[in-house]
């Protein structure tokens, strides 16, 4: 499974990458997140956590998801990796690159997944790509997206 979307975002790239990069605050700004747990840290710039969040089916009615991950930042590219190391989603490498674009910012989250389940790839794709993983990224990312936007328009204004 390869999967990825993406937004534009007019806000300042060190705001977006902030704001991803705090995995721990989460819970506190992206409303489908139920927590996130910091298990370890090995310097400013890996740890790892343990991440729960729900994929909404309907009014009251959502699917809760819980996996572990080891959480790589680099900075200086404005780049941040999950290894998905626990959970059924073991082995998910997730990727988030924030780059300049001529009128905004381009911010992308891949996801590669190769279970090795006895599941034919399409259903895999539809099932855990399209549904639960851009589910739930596209959230992540509007709201990440927005309040970008907000606080850069704060601190221009």
């Amino acid at each position: 499974m390869d999967t990825c979307i993406s937004r534009l975002v007019r806000a300042d790239p060190e705001m977006v990458f902030q704001l991803a990069a705090a995995v721990e605050d989460w819970p506190r700004i992206l409303p489908h997140y139920r927590w996130v747990r910091v298990l370890a840290s090995r310097g400013a710039a890996q740890r790892t956590v343990s991440m729960a969040a729900r994929r909404d089916v309907c009014a009251g009615l959502a699917i809760p998801l819980q996996w572990t991950s080891i959480v790589t930042l680099d900075p200086a590219r404005h780049r941040i990796e999950f290894e998905h190391i626990g959970g059924i989603t073991r082995g998910m490498r997730v990727a988030w690159t924030i780059e300049r674009g001529e009128a905004a910012l381009e911010v992308q989250i891949r996801h590669l997944f190769e279970p090795r389940w006895p599941v034919p790839d399409p259903l895999v794709q539809l099932v855990v790509g399209d549904y639960f993983v851009n589910g739930v990224a596209r959230r992540t990312l509007r709201c990440i997206g927005d309040l970008a936007e907000t606080r850069s328009a704060a601190k221009r204004a």
